[in-house]
């Protein structure tokens, strides 16, 4: 059975296209056949997954707006992902999709179509809580929330669970919370595993194992147009690797490995 994962986080920077990217190239190193779709306008995930948003003449935004049929939009990465591309006309597809009914189930018609062929599809939600976003969280069966380890992290979590919460009552009944993604974790500080506390205590969320260290490698990947689980070994690689086997296993019928705070 497709397991359909949103990423989501309405505020930017906290690596929602990293985990996204990174999650998706070590499952598919694990050998499972995984969708990685790009809902942000900004297109950085189909940069980082290597290719140039400026030079793709059909995208997910075409997709959604039944212009184009989700085969023909599809492309390969190296990475061994295969990548729904976004552009920056994305932008206009809110106001296109706000005029049309069933507007927040265009995504989920769409993977209809095609999510029979892969074992994961991942969704990269833009950093808002607009149209895109309901879309993401209307066609997937559970959602994870990357949050930076710094102060005031937990910004903007409260209204995100508010409309997941919304979601589970109007368009998808189904869709469970995973948890939070810890992300620029630096264990040698006791400030991280205060923030992780207080977001875990606050909004009673796991935090999934393991948290994913901070490392300048993360921004040598995105610069370069390849996900950071390609070349070197790094800490950041390693600890994707770790929280892709962690997934795998849960849909596996195991038990989601957290992370635990009091140690």
């Amino acid at each position: 059975m497709t397991r359909i994962l949103a990423i989501a986080n309405q505020k930017g920077g906290v690596a929602k296209t990293t985990t996204t990217a990174s999650v998706g190239a070590a499952l598919a190193a694990q050998d499972l056949s995984v969708l990685v779709v790009d809902l942000d306008p900004q297109g950085c995930l189909t940069f980082s997954l290597g290719h140039d948003p400026d030079q793709i003449t059909a995208s997910v935004h075409d997709v959604l707006i039944g212009a184009e049929d989700i085969t023909d939009v599809l492309l390969d990465t190296d990475d061994q992902v295969t990548l729904l591309p976004a552009t920056i006309d994305l932008a206009g597809a809110e106001a296109l999709l706000l005029m049309r009914p069933g507007r927040e189930y265009a995504l989920k018609r769409a993977l209809a179509e095609v999510s029979q062929d892969y074992d994961v599809v991942l969704i990269d939600c833009p950093p808002s809580l607009g149209v895109l976003t309901l879309n993401g969280l209307t066609a997937a069966d559970e959602v994870a929330i990357p949050l930076q380890c710094e102060t005031l992290a937990h910004r903007g979590v409260g209204q995100l669970l508010r409309t997941v919460t919304e979601v589970q009552q109007i368009t998808n009944p189904e869709l469970k919370i995973l948890g939070t993604v810890a992300t620029l974790f630096d264990a040698r500080t006791t400030h991280s595993r205060d923030v992780l506390a207080d977001v875990a205590d606050r909004y009673d969320m796991p935090v999934l194992n393991p948290p994913i260290p901070r490392t300048v490698r993360f921004a040598e990947a995105s610069a370069s147009g390849a996900s950071v689980m390609r070349g070197r070994k790094n800490k950041g690689a390693t600890a994707y690797r770790e929280l892709a086997e962690n997934l795998r296993e849960y849909w596996g019928g195991a038990e989601l490995a957290t992370y635990e705070l009091t140690e």
